[in-house]
């Protein structure tokens, strides 16, 4: 087929709900198509606010492989007869990307926008855009040039700043949609389309199995000199959800019915709930059998466990097959005996699985029936299995906890399998600061009584230890008064254990006594009251259980002061990238501002993390974490492109937080490979709630970037769809205003050094916790999504705040350029302009801070048009991944302490030693500076000090007699004089204060 015959196809149904704009009411709307410089106009329906054209267009499409770059643009206007003029009703801008063949093109309505901010419109637009190829339909005639009017649509540049050139695209893989058999033509004219745009527009094939949507378009969410390549961009898409099609962010619903899971492709599964059995028949010698149930359906098998000598076993297992997958009509469900030679046959029962219902919630469960099975003869049998079967998605109850044909692992396929690789929800323990304050201690018994002891008090929770410090008791009552900090989960599960112990010698510590405080029993408090110290008593050591140590008491007693602290935040995840940042004490909660809803769609092109039959795979899952809710999806078994479709909701108390998503590869699911049984890391994305606008769906593939040691590496993208919904607007913007961080971290604010311990504790408290589960969320999982490596050394990483340090100063750099050319006169009319500029606010004084936050203002209004539209990604560029050092990346990926050869640990010790010596000269050269100021009023120069106070005197009376404005004029028009009255030579003011001495000859 020629390309020439390619042609976009618009078929303009009505409008809704028109603005009046004639002054009487009502309105004579006529629609405006603009696409690829052509436009067309339809009729004028004179006075009506719910105008319907029915009427059609065709556009040549001219170059096939840009049509994603194009935008159709359709215009709504009020015709003014009187006037021969119109006015603005609103408009719709489709993007090329969202254009489909005509056998998927529904009427979707548009919601008109505004084309400026201070527009006014309403109402909605009613479309069907399609693409064809079929020669016997002729393009539209255009509108005459001598009906143009001055009323312009925006180019595509202005349209989308963002957008990349077509020159920097890549190839994406392949979407196809579902063909329709009630049209053979559109079928013929469309696999004709496949070879007119191999890569950009929708394929179309007799064999694809289900729509999906069309290709993503890369958006720049940086500037230029942050560029990355493009294989790492983002990449704006355009899905089939359950609420609808996503478009720029907004639901087009194709229908009137509305599902809970309107941010995930719906998915239909098959449903088998094996409930029990009874009256089976005896098979074994014993007069008994072990039972257990296959489901059965094409190549998928499903396998409950088996019940030992139960002839009334039950089950209560479900089973679920995705329907896109199923190659069967018939579902099997048989009962057999388990034997240690061959398995027994006992019964089947067979469902036809076009007469199976369909169930959407919120309905009822289906209920189980009992039916009656057959043997393999077909007859009826006295036994029977109570089942439930089902068609649904995956809002059904059932679909958590199901065994899915989707997540089945060849290697095992029973139910006990089934519990390592589905969904779930977790959430992990409400933490505590537990502050012990040691004040002293009474009447300590020495085993030595010949000396004075030295003592300390060691506390442990679980695997937290602290110390005090080692005092020598010459009274046998020493005094320490320090505070030990650690941190605790609920509930309670272990104790506050004290000792204190006597440093008898080196390496040699023997205890005094002990003190177990369960934490059950601890006071909490929400704020900074003090709480009343109480003294315990210490018993003796004795080599038994804690739970078993001796009741007996002696004279010796420890003074503490102990409480849980619920007004601090327990921070268990890097600063930069915290979900919560409420305090632990609940009466301290804020209501909630909003939900913020995840759709984790699919992942693509993901790179094999092991070998299975000799070939490459991956056993997939996915990992959301915000707040206290951890969510898991289900594991997609061999699979390199996976579907989950699986949505979650969260609270959000506060906008400046962090949503973080990973994808891991299951590693419990074989044989222990050369990492054991550590999950792997294949990406992960991170996503701040306060960019996010409200309400708007977010629909982007991100791509899965993750540094090596041989350098950063794409392993793949996800697709997820994002929702901010804001339930008070009011307290968001009141948030704006609050403290990050609860009242306590400033009122009695931490030491870096404890945060990062108590960091460390609390990531290692929540893994344990989050391991116990079942499946388990493994240590290394958690370890990844909290960033637990964030604050170790790294040459790269220092490189990149460097770089973001020198562009934060950027703008300060250009404005010092800028003045210094306007001092040179490099451009003669600007320093003139700047020249009255500047007399006009020395002589208005009042007016410098009105003009400062004036042009402020008028910057932000104008950057409101370009401002970002999307979520920011990890960019290589910023991160310093894409030039750096094999041996830096060595470095960074190494443990801690070192596991590397001594030779390569002194080299890198050598280079960080001249990186230091570098930075130690700047800090040098600045305390230098500061010196030099100290030194005026000093006398440490007598000379220097006596010039410069007898200046301060003449300036005083100078200053005194001479008004202001006059000495600021001069001191300007001095500072830009013409390069004709300036030396080469530093000026005197310079040349006085390098002379000033400072501390630098008193260093070794």
């Amino acid at each position: 087929m020629a390309m020439n015959n390619l042609k976009l196809g618009v078929d303009v149904v009505g409008a809704h709900n028109l603005l009046p704009k004639d002054g009487q009411g009502s309105s004579s709307a006529f629609v405006e198509l603009y696409f690829d410089g052509q436009r067309f106009r339809t009729t004028i329906k004179e006075k009506d606010l719910n105008p319907v054209w029915n009427e059609s267009f065709y556009f040549n499409i001219s170059d096939a492989s840009n049509l994603h770059n194009l935008t159709l643009d359709a215009y709504i206007y009020n015709n003014i007869k009187a006037t021969h003029s119109r006015t603005f009703l609103g408009k719709v801008c489709l993007n090329g990307t969202s254009f489909v063949p005509y056998s998927d093109s529904v009427v979707l309505h548009y919601p008109l926008e505004k084309r400026g901010i201070f527009s006014r419109v309403r109402g909605e637009l009613g479309l069907k855009v399609y693409i064809t190829d079929d020669p016997s339909i002729k393009s539209s005639q255009p509108v005459p040039m001598s009906e143009e009017t001055q009323i312009r649509p925006p180019t595509d540049q202005n349209l989308n700043p963002n957008t990349f050139s077509s020159a920097k695209t890549e190839t994406r893989h392949t979407f196809h949609h579902l063909p329709n058999p009630n049209h053979s033509q559109q079928q013929h004219q469309h696999q004709s389309l496949v070879g007119a745009v191999p890569h950009h527009v929708t394929k179309y094939g007799v064999d694809e199995m289900k729509a999906e949507p069309p290709p993503p378009t890369l958006v720049r969410m940086y500037s230029a000199s942050s560029a990355q390549p493009v294989d790492y961009a983002l990449k704006e898409t355009s899905p089939f959800l359950g609420g609808g099609r996503i478009v720029g962010g907004r639901v087009i619903r194709t229908d009137k019915t509305a599902s809970t899971y309107d941010l995930v492709e719906k998915m239909h599964f098959l449903f088998v709930r094996v409930v029990k059995a009874r009256e089976l028949p005896a098979m074994d010698i014993t007069g008994s059998l072990d039972p257990y149930v296959e489901v059965r359906i094409g190549n998928y098998k499903g396998v409950t466990k088996h019940m030992e000598k139960q002839q009334n076993p039950m089950w209560n297992v479900v089973f679920a097959f995705s329907r896109e997958r199923m190659q069967a009509s018939v579902l099997e469900v048989v009962v057999k005996d388990k034997d240690l030679v061959k398995d027994d046959f006992v019964g089947l029962v067979r469902f036809d699985l076009n007469e199976v219902p369909m169930r959407v919630p919120p309905d009822s469960p289906l209920a189980p029936e009992w039916y009656r099975l057959e043997d393999k003869k077909g007859e009826k049998i006295k036994s029977e299995l109570m089942l439930a079967v089902w068609i649904g998605t995956q809002a059904d109850e059932a679909f958590p906890d199901a065994w899915h044909s989707d997540a089945a692992t060849p290697i095992d396929s029973s139910s006990a399998a089934s519990t390592l690789i589905r969904s779930k929800v977790y959430h992990a323990p409400r933490l505590w600061y537990v502050r012990v304050n040691v004040v002293e201690a009474q009447d300590l018994v020495p085993t030595e009584r010949t000396r004075f002891p030295d003592v300390y008090v060691k506390a442990h929770i679980g695997n937290q230890i602290m110390k005090t410090k080692t005092v020598q008791a010459r009274q046998m009552n020493p005094l320490w008064n320090e505070d030990l900090l650690f941190v605790a989960a609920e509930p309670f599960e272990d104790h506050l254990v004290l000792t204190v112990e006597d440093r008898v010698g080196p390496g040699k510590d023997e205890i005094i006594g002990r003190v177990i405080i369960p934490l059950s029993a601890v006071e909490k408090r929400a704020d900074d009251r003090i709480i009343h110290s109480r003294w315990f008593n210490l018993e003796k050591p004795v080599v038994v259980d804690v739970d078993q140590l001796k009741k007996e008491k002696f004279s010796s007693k420890l003074h503490l002061r102990i409480c849980l602290d619920g007004g601090y935040h327990v921070l268990d995840e890097s600063t930069h990238y915290s979900s919560d940042l409420r305090p632990t004490a609940k009466q301290l909660w804020k209501p909630s501002i909003g939900v913020l809803e995840l759709g984790i769609l699919n992942a693509v092109g993901l790179h094999p993390m092991k070998t299975r039959d000799g070939k490459g795979t991956s056993d997939t899952y996915c990992v959301a974490k915000y707040g206290h809710k951890w969510v898991r999806t289900r594991t997609i078994v061999d699979n390199l492109c996976p579907k989950y479709n699986e949505q979650y909701t969260w609270e959000v108390f506060d906008p400046a937080t962090v949503l973080t998503i990973g994808v891991f590869d299951n590693s419990q699911l074989a044989e222990k490979g050369s990492n054991g049984h550590k999950d792997l890391k294949i990406g992960k994305v991170r996503i701040r709630i306060s960019t996010l606008e409200t309400g708007r769906v977010y629909t982007h593939s991100y791509p899965l970037l993750v540094l090596h040691p041989t350098g950063v590496k794409k392993m793949g993208e996800v697709h997820l769809a994002i929702r901010f919904s804001c339930t008070s607007f009011a307290n968001m913007m009141y948030i704006y205003s609050r403290p990050l961080l609860p009242k306590m971290h400033y009122v009695r604010p931490f030491s870096v050094m404890q945060l990062d311990f108590l960091r460390h504790q609390a990531v290692n408290i929540v893994a344990a916790r989050l391991g116990r589960a079942e499946p388990p969320l493994r240590k290394e999982v958690v370890e990844y999504m909290s960033d637990v490596d964030s604050h170790l050394w790294s040459m790269r990483r220092s490189k990149a705040n460097f770089f973001r340090l020198m562009s934060v100063f950027s703008g300060l750099f250009a404005v010092g350029k800028w003045f210094g050319d306007v001092c040179m006169w490099r451009n003669p009319i600007t320093t003139v302009l700047v020249h009255v500029l500047f007399i006009m606010l020395v002589c208005f004084p009042e007016l410098i801070l009105p003009t400062v936050f004036l042009y402020m203002f008028l910057i932000g209004i104008w950057n409101f048009r370009y401002r970002p539209r999307y979520p920011p990604h990890m960019n290589t560029k910023i991160s310093q991944a894409e030039a750096v050092h094999p041996d830096e990346l060595d470095e960074e990926f190494d443990t801690f302490p070192t596991s590397r050869s001594p030779d390569l640990v002194r080299f890198r010790y050598d280079r960080l030693r001249s990186v230091a010596g570098r930075i130690q000269t700047v800090v040098g050269d600045i305390a230098t500076q500061g010196e030099r100021m100290h030194s005026l009023l000093s006398w440490r120069d007598p000379r220097a000090t006596a010039i410069f106070v007898t200046f301060c005197l003449i300036a005083a009376i100078v200053l005194y007699v001479t008004p202001f404005q006059v000495i600021a004029a001069l001191a300007g028009v001095y500072m830009m004089r013409h390069p004709r009255f300036r030396h080469r030579l530093p000026s005197v003011p310079i040349n006085f204060f390098r002379r000033l001495p400072a501390r630098t000859d008193s260093l070794l």
